[in-house]
């Protein structure tokens, strides 16, 4: 087995996706969040490979080495299900586990809740399966308010510039601001300050992170110049959009066996509560493998707690062989 991470490009939909790669044997996709890379699962190559496994994390539509296509409308749900479903076939396979963690979550519970011919397996780290219903940003202005993240990056340009202007330290208050420490609270900017402003940079970074994992996030970001986050941002900007494509399927169930783990210290928690986390996977993931809740652990899941992330799944895909 090569024991080196092999790098990529190919073209699926119209969108030239960069793929980090290792190992061989049965595919694992893994799938990144927001903002962040196929770099984000760095510590889980070289165990899935060691074990057996094809491990494929591609830098996902409008992020890092990836094309960026123009069209906000380009980035539903449904061309991020797309994009997976046809990267299984260009690589040269009929079925794949599907690992996503933040946004990569989503992306991987609608593959394997849509092309469960596809899917042997799935695993969403940081954020359940949900089921569309009304207005989601509405909701969430109503709980949160106007500065809630997610409706702040609904206007265009505006956190674009401002998370481009300074890529580093972008990346330092996001990753490294954004602490575990205490009870979980969701990310709201203060009316009349901008979006950094309310995650200060970090004195120092967090034990898991390190300047060279800055750089690298950097580096590849770099790439898009002013647009560096205008990929990642488009996803948010189709929230009500995903909602109304995904009202024929839902209440629809992920038949494929299943895997979900969370910090108890992740901001999701203070937007999904975690009884109503319980019913989802309950209702919604009727062959679920396990629950990990991982303490003292925030948001960057897989990068926070590397060990205990690759065991569960390990654990996981022994199942599944």
């Amino acid at each position: 087995m090569n024991d080196a991470i092999k790098h990529s490009h190919v073209e699926v939909n119209g969108v030239r996706l960069h793929l980090a790669e290792q190992g061989e044997g049965p595919l694992v996709l893994l799938l990144h969040g927001f903002p962040e890379s196929w770099y984000s699962w760095r510590h889980q190559f070289a165990p899935l490979a060691e074990a057996g496994y094809r491990v494929v994390a591609p830098d996902q539509r409008g992020y890092a080495r990836s094309s960026q296509p123009e069209d906000v409308d380009a980035y539903t749900l449904l061309h991020l299900v797309g994009d997976v479903t046809a990267l299984i076939g260009a690589l040269g396979e009929e079925r794949a586990v599907v690992v996503g963690h933040d946004w990569g979550a989503p992306v991987a519970w609608a593959t394997a809740a849509l092309r469960p011919d596809l899917v042997r397996g799935v695993a969403g780290l940081s954020v359940p399966p949900v089921t569309a219903g009304p207005g989601p940003l509405a909701a969430a202005r109503e709980n949160f308010g106007e500065g809630f993240y997610q409706i702040y990056f609904q206007q265009p340009g505006r956190a674009d510039a401002e998370l481009a202007a300074d890529l580093r330290s972008s990346f330092r208050r996001i990753l490294g601001g954004i602490s575990p420490e205490g009870k979980p609270r969701p990310w709201v900017v203060p009316e009349g300050q901008g979006l950094l402003d309310s995650v200060p940079e970090p004195e120092r970074l967090p034990d898991w992170l390190t300047e060279a994992d800055i750089e690298a996030f950097a580096a590849d970001y770099a790439l898009h110049g002013e647009r560096a986050f205008t990929g990642g941002l488009n996803w948010y900007r189709n929230i009500d959009r995903n909602n109304e494509l995904m009202a024929a399927f839902a209440g629809r169930r992920i038949e494929a066996p299943a895997l979900y783990v969370a910090g108890e210290q992740d901001l999701v928690n203070a937007m999904i509560a975690p009884e109503v986390v319980t019913y989802l996977l309950e209702h919604l993931t009727p062959r679920l493998h396990r629950h990990v809740r991982l303490p003292d652990t925030g948001h960057w899941t897989q990068q926070e707690r590397p060990a205990e992330v690759t065991e569960a799944l390990l654990d996981f895909l022994k199942t599944l062989d």
